[in-house]
């Protein structure tokens, strides 16, 4: 119980979509009324990671913002940390699927009251992910959504710039992709996706399933078809929101993974967490056991 835990550390982004002046008052009220609370705001890229590093004497840490916050408290974190995830974001894909209310006051006290769970923690190159990680399409897409920049609030783009761009990407590719990798074991596909969670992500209220066997307290899972032909798009994209046992015989699967060795043909795109690592030639996915404690309020599962 965070009722135990007395000094608490809160890391905000301000830029983040849904943090809002109001929101971090009522977040900072509920917190206030249990722990002794610490509040630092983010000025930059990468800032959340060095506060991360530079907390001392805490018993727990808060992130208020996005998944790209998490993410960079996550790499700042050792392996004793309690973490606490506020939605603030536009996706929020933790938050949601550990069954966080989305609310900032409301999600404030259900962390207050929940108990830490020992999840699973994915690395790409190093860099620690939470849900998830990709090479290819869906980190291209991410760099395509990322030109069009913040508004002058300082949010990111919606979810009509990303279907748009989503539909500019496939009609670019003409509807085809040829392998353009190789995993290790596995074999060539066009594009890879890892998930240490479930769901892989969101587009607006829909979970992405592509992984519907991944749990965060497991190692990772991989998704990749091995081309990307016109007739195959509409299964494919039926098969990322249904879900489901099926398999697809043009589709690599792994599951519970500990390490995953890809190989590019040429420079092609990372993410993690929806956040864009540039262009590699290799990479190497791993899987970090108990890594972290997370406060879940839904007690009975870490699932969406």
């Amino acid at each position: 119980m965070l009722a135990t835990m007395n000094r608490t550390a809160l890391i905000v982004n301000p830029f983040a979509s849904g943090v809002t002046e109001e929101g971090l008052a009522a977040v900072e009220r509920e917190l206030r009324s249990t722990v002794e609370l610490t509040v630092t705001l983010t000025e930059r890229p990468a800032h959340a990671t060095e506060l991360a590093r530079g907390l001392d004497g805490v018993d727990s840490v808060f992130a208020f913002g996005g998944d790209g916050l998490l993410n960079e408290v996550l790499n700042g974190l050792g392996e004793d940390a309690v973490v606490g995830v506020l939605p603030g974001g536009r996706t929020n894909v933790v938050a949601r699927a550990l069954g966080v209310p989305l609310g900032p006051a409301a999600a404030a006290r259900a962390l207050v009251s929940a108990r830490p769970r020992r999840i699973s923690l994915g690395r790409a190159n190093g860099r620690r992910f939470a849900f998830a990680a990709g090479v290819g399409f869906d980190a291209e897409l991410i760099r395509r959504v990322d030109r069009h920049g913040r508004r002058s609030d300082g949010r990111r783009p919606g979810d009509l710039v990303f279907a748009w761009e989503t539909a500019k990407l496939l009609t670019g590719w003409r509807g085809r992709r040829e392998p353009v990798l190789e995993i290790e074991g596995f074999g060539r596909a066009a594009f890879a996706l890892v998930a240490n969670g479930y769901p892989y992500s969101y587009a607006g209220r829909r979970p992405v399933k592509v992984a519907p066997e991944a749990r965060f307290e497991l190692g990772l899972d991989l998704v990749a078809p091995q081309r990307l032909a016109p007739r195959a798009i509409p299964r494919f994209a039926g098969y990322a929101f249904r879900g489901g046992t099926d398999r697809a015989d043009d589709v690599l699967y792994g599951h519970d993974l500990d390490r995953i060795d890809v190989r590019c043909d040429r420079p092609l795109p990372l993410q993690v967490d929806g956040e864009d690592l540039g262009d590699v030639e290799a990479v190497v996915f791993e899987a970090e056991r108990d890594a972290v404690s997370i406060l879940a309020p839904d007690a009975g599962t870490l699932t969406a």
